[in-house]
């Protein structure tokens, strides 16, 4: 289980699809104002049989460390997405039993003695070491089919650009369908390789291949 070395950020996030926006040429409406710094450990497995089920469920999470070094007190919104190579899209923490979160915190106690719930990680972030926040992003499982996958997190830098819809219909009314340009911010991309075939890619230990800043 590898751990990264602390980086600075702060807002992340993306939707699939914006590959030729991100072509034209940016427009800053944001100033970068503040970074944090996030650590993390590659993501892993963990299987429990939750209550009231019949068999065991695996999941996937990614434990992560935020603290502010910025100067300032920040408000802290993270958010986190699995995009695996065949289009499947996975919400960290969305429909995840708080029973997995305490099997995590378990597992993990000497190393995160100060892990907490995502609900509690949220909002305002002191600054300094001593008021770190730990946490995990839990994801349901994938295709097995799926090869390799990307993690993007949010909420890490407030970086955002708006750039023009190349689609725009200019002679259709602007709306949520038809908008007349996207509001895209720096988020933190994470991709990983999972080798093996489907019948063995289930145990397999992803392996990181790069990480970079995207706009999304």
């Amino acid at each position: 289980m590898g751990r990264s070395a602390a980086i600075a950020c702060f807002v992340v996030l993306g939707v699939p699809g914006f590959a030729t926006v991100l072509s034209a040429r940016p427009a800053r409406v944001g100033q970068l104002t503040a970074r944090l710094d996030i650590e993390f450990h590659d993501p892993q497995r963990i299987t429990l049989r939750l209550p009231g089920d019949t068999r065991d469920s695996t999941f996937w999470y990614l434990l992560y460390k935020v603290t502010n070094n910025t100067g300032n007190d920040v408000q802290f919104f993270p958010s986190f997405r699995l995009v695996t190579n065949t289009l499947a899209v996975r919400e960290g923490g969305a429909f995840i039993s708080p029973s997995v979160y305490g099997a995590i915190s378990a597992r993990h106690k000497r190393e995160y003695p100060f892990f907490t719930l995502p609900d509690k990680v949220t909002g305002l972030l002191l600054q300094g070491a001593e008021n770190a926040r730990s946490s995990a992003a839990i994801f349901l499982p994938f295709d097995p089919q799926a090869d390799s996958f990307t993690i993007y997190i949010s909420g890490l830098s407030d970086e955002i650009h708006r750039v023009s819809n190349p689609a725009f219909d200019a002679g259709r009314e602007e709306s949520q369908d038809n908008p007349r340009s996207f509001i895209l911010r720096r988020t933190l991309a994470i991709v990983y390789d999972l080798p093996g075939d489907p019948r063995t890619r289930s145990f397999a230990k992803p392996i990181r291949r790069n990480r970079k800043w995207t706009l999304r």
